[in-house]
This record gives structure tokens, sequence and C-alpha cells, in this order.
């Protein structure tokens, strides 16, 4: 980045203007600096549960998995999600499932109703609201090859526009075996960028033995969410990389959840690891950072603006992680981007341009 982007990103940072602004380091409780007026950011992380699949889950017996979820008619959900949209100054979702995704539990045969039920419903609340609303295909991600049939199924469809895959399904790394890679070629041909978000559920915490999943201090912060997550997806971006993935797929997109946990922030760590060992890459390490896209969710301002000083502003999407109606990790999506104090290219770039240049919106 340029010597004056970041002397400017340092001097909003200072402990004096952050008093005389009243902000705070805590982004989820900032609000926005002005009225949101027309809705202009598109929101990439957003979870939901349509009726369709809520309805298969509860068949099954596993309601823990709903999530957000409810019974709620479609239309019902979707008018109170604008309503609540229009007010904040969001203009779109992409909406994917949460971490209680079921592919670790649910039967193949399952697995492939409940994709088809959410990716369904996708394209459903696309036709309905084709401004507001957008899907990323969910798999079912427990076999490649129905997999595979799932994104051809749905490509080309209405509202249609990426591809949302859990990093690993109880420990095990799927996306990297041989496999699964028609998925990756088939992604990467369609123009479908891939989203990822780690699942729920004890087989799938990151970094405990299976056989001991109880720490009694950690548990207290849900470290399985907290920790757990953010060292998925640093594993998961480091793999890409190491694995020639990327390389192999230089037109695939990836989307790292959680402002792509710690990754951004052990990135140097990590590219020194590689230095040392001599580990060939065909490009400069520093290089892949920008290979893939994070959003927004920080939770912290400072954190944010680093992000934004290591990739670039063209490389960070609004992303929130909120659910419906209760459940909203921030109640202002855009205030943390605001509160950057980014030129106005910048900030439009993280708003909107850069989502709707992913997704070719």
């Amino acid at each position: 980045m340029n010597n004056e982007r970041m002397s400017s990103a340092t001097s909003a940072a200072s402990p004096k203007m952050r008093e005389a602004t009243g902000e705070t380091l805590e982004g989820w409780k900032l609000g926005p600096r002005s009225s949101t007026g027309k809705p202009v950011s598109l929101d990439v992380h957003v979870h939901w549960a349509p009726q369709a699949y809520t309805r298969i889950l509860m068949e099954l017996g596993r309601p823990e998995n709903v999530g957000n979820g409810t019974l709620m008619p479609l239309q019902e959900e979707l008018e109170q999600r604008i309503q609540w949209m229009n007010r904040r100054g969001v203009q779109m979702y992409i909406m994917t499932l949460s971490g209680g995704m079921p592919w670790q539990w649910v039967s193949k045969a399952s697995a492939v109703r409940l994709a088809q039920a959410v990716n369904d419903s996708a394209v459903e609340a696309h036709n309905a609201y084709p401004d507001r609303f957008w899907g990323a295909i969910e798999l079912p991600a427990n076999d490649a090859a129905a997999s595979l049939e799932e994104v051809n199924r749905m490509a080309g469809k209405p509202g249609i526009r990426g591809v949302h895959l859990p990093p690993t399904i109880a420990g095990h790394e799927y996306v990297f075996e041989p496999q699964f890679a028609p998925v990756l070629a088939r992604c990467e041909e369609l123009g479908y960028p891939l989203l990822f978000h780690p699942l729920d559920g004890a087989v799938n915490y990151y970094g405990v033995p299976h056989t001991h999943v109880s720490d009694p201090h950690l548990d207290k912060v849900r470290y399985w969410n907290t920790l757990g997550f953010p060292f998925e997806t640093a594993t998961l971006a480091a793999k890409f990389i190491v694995c020639g993935t990327l390389d192999k797929y230089p037109g695939l997109e990836i989307v790292l959840p959680h402002s792509g946990g710690c990754f951004p922030y052990l990135a140097g760590r990590v590219g020194h690891g590689l230095a040392r060992k001599k580990f060939p890459l065909q490009r400069p390490f520093r290089e892949y950072l920008r290979r893939f896209h994070y959003d927004s969710m920080t939770y912290d301002l400072e954190a944010l603006r680093f992000l934004v000083d290591l990739v670039g502003a063209d490389r960070i999407l609004v992303g929130t992680d909120n659910g419906n109606r209760a459940s909203q990790n921030f109640e202002w999506p855009n205030a943390i981007v605001e509160h950057l104090n980014l030129g106005s290219d910048e900030e439009a770039l993280i708003l909107s341009g850069n989502a709707r240049r992913l997704f070719r919106l």
C-alpha cells in the first residue's frame, strides 16, 4: 500500500482522533457516521435457513441444526429482512447456511435433498426480490460426485453467484482430495467464488481430539468458535497455497470468512517458515495473500484497518455473520467500514464495489 494512504490510516487510528469522534475499537458497537440514506452495501456473509430446509431437518430429528431458521413462510421472512436492511443501509444479501450445516452427520441421500431445498429456495427468494437476495450453492459436501451434480444442476439459475462450503468435515480436509478436484474446476469455469464457513458440532472442533472436547475454561468463551473457527480458516488458506491449489486454478476466487480468521495476522510467520524450508512457490508468498477476499468481520476497528493495509481495500467485502431477526452480530453493518476514514473510492469498494465485481452483479 502507498505511504500516503498508510499515513492517513495511522492518523485516523490515533487515540486523540478516537477520543474526539467517540469511536470504539469494538467494531460491532459502532453506529453509522451519518444517516444511512439509500441502501448501499452488499453483505456477503449472512445466514438463513429457509422453510423447506428446516422442515427436512425436523423430519430427520435434528431441530438443533435449524439455527436461526424457523418455519416462517419464505415470503414473510424475506419481507422482514428487507425492512431491517432498509433501515440500516444494506442493499443486498448473499445468503448461506450457518455453521449448523449437517454434512458431517447426514446420509448422502438426505444431504442431496437438503442442499436442493436450500438452493431452490435461494432461486425463489431471488426471483421474488432480484435486487435484494442472491445465493451461493450449498453442496452435499460429504459426497464429491453429488456435489458436482448439484453445481451443474444449479449452474446459471437466477440468483446463483457462488458456492458455499465448510473447510473440513469432522477434521476431513476433503477440499484438497483428488475426487473433489472436478468441483473446483467447475466452479472456476463458471466463475463462482467459493465462500467458506466452518462447521459447528463437537466432531468438528478444530485442534481438539474428538475423544476429549470439553475444556472447563475455554468452553466458557465458546473456544471452538472464537478460536477454532479462525485457526481452521487460517489452515485452509495456507493449504490453498502450499498444496498448489491456487496455482492449479488461477481463476478460482475464494472468500475467507471472519476476515480470514487469524491468517492475515500470521501471514508473516507462515511466509517466513516457507522461506526457511526453501518451499517452492510459483509466486512470491505475499502475492498469494491477494488471491483471497476477506469479509469485514474483525469485530475490531484497528484489526480491520490492519487488514486493509495488508491486502488492500479491493480485497475486502462487507460481512456480518448476521442471521434472522434476533441474531444480529452487527446492528449497523456499514459502520465499521465508515469509521475507517478511508477515501470515498476505497470505502465504496468495500461497501459494494468489490462484491459486485466478484459476484458479477
